[in-house]
């Protein structure tokens, strides 16, 4: 009796096996990419402080660096969620929009900012000095101050936002994230401050502005990546950008207006390259500039370009010198400030 053994080779004549070699996955190069910038854009609170005081003769708080670090994943934390209810609701605007959205980081967001906003708050419970242990810690203390008290807001906030974030009405997040953006406005405007209401007043739309700026933007090139080339993408683009125009008058109006108050007119140029602060923000207007320029590029391929999608590559560069923004700002928060009145 003659037995039958299955032969190890294919009907082709090959071995069965799948000799190929898979390439590198596309998401793993951008997660590494991605990894890498963050990485960079930290260095800019960390590093930034030595370099914006040398020479200028004035004394950094204790933690200065951190203190930045802390703020930057703050701001960057608020970004994200605000720009994924700002672009979700113009995509729900588009006619013929594909249903697919991506996955939401918002719960992530959250989750990092109630990290830096309780990092914040232990500065702030220890009379705005590093705590070495937790016994350095005075949780009671924080209510009996300003400034304590908005630290606990924008902690409780961050909790409120991400169980939002989670719940099946994820809208409702707005308002702890505008709590945020209050409690910020005000925190960098203290009572003692010559007319510090107009000051809140200026953080509080400069603040609102650029968070829908960063964030708006982010999430809109997350979502054409998820078009893929749906015509739609190209009318999400062109929304964003109608909207971007009109955020980044109001951002460069706001902005100008809460410098001349920290640094009069008199004295602005002198105090861009003999203060921290000045040197910070003059890295900030440059950056600001090319930011702008980008903006326009992508604005012009938009309208222009045979495929209106191509204005995603100078929008990706964009995201990249608005991450640098945000770095820049949470050094500005932690540098002294140079007020003359």
């Amino acid at each position: 009796m003659t037995s039958t053994r299955p032969s190890p080779a294919g009907s082709d004549g090959s071995d069965g096996s799948d000799r190929s070699e898979p390439g590198p996955r596309p998401r793993v190069g951008r997660a590494v990419a991605v990894l890498v910038l963050v990485g960079l854009a930290a260095l800019i609170p960390l590093l930034g402080p030595s370099a914006a005081l040398h020479g200028t003769g004035e004394a950094a708080a204790p933690g200065t660096g951190g203190i930045a670090l802390l703020r930057t994943v703050l701001f960057a934390a608020l970004c994200v969620p605000v720009g994924e209810l700002f672009v979700n609701r113009l995509a729900r605007s588009v006619p013929g929009a594909p249903p697919a959205r991506p996955r939401s980081w918002a719960p992530y967001a959250a989750g990092a900012g109630f990290v830096a906003a309780l990092g914040l708050a232990s500065v702030v419970s220890t009379g705005n000095l590093v705590p070495h242990s937790p016994s350095d810690l005075d949780v009671g203390g924080l209510y009996a101050s300003r400034d304590g008290k908005l630290a606990l807001v924008e902690v409780n906030a961050f909790a409120v936002a991400g169980l939002c974030a989670l719940s099946r009405r994820p809208a409702t997040q707005i308002w702890p994230l505008a709590a945020v953006v209050v409690a910020e406005a005000l925190r960098a405007h203290p009572t003692t401050e010559y007319s510090p209401l107009l000051g809140s007043g200026l953080t509080l739309v400069h603040l609102t502005c650029a968070t829908l700026w960063v964030g708006g933007l982010v999430h809109a090139l997350r979502t054409l990546r998820g078009w893929g080339g749906a015509a739609a993408g190209a009318a999400l683009l062109g929304s964003y950008a109608r909207v971007a125009v009109f955020l980044l008058a109001v951002i460069t109006a706001t902005g100008v207006g809460s410098s001349l108050r920290r640094m009069p007119s008199d004295t602005v140029l002198e105090q861009l390259t003999d203060t921290a602060y000045g040197r910070a923000l003059l890295a900030k207007v440059i950056l600001m500039v090319a930011v702008a320029a980008l903006a326009l590029w992508a604005r012009i391929r938009l309208r222009r370009a045979a495929d209106p999608l191509t204005a995603c590559s100078p929008a990706r560069a964009e995201v990249v010198a608005l991450g640098a923004v945000v770095a820049l700002s949470g050094l500005l928060t932690a540098l002294p400030v140079p007020i003359r009145w």
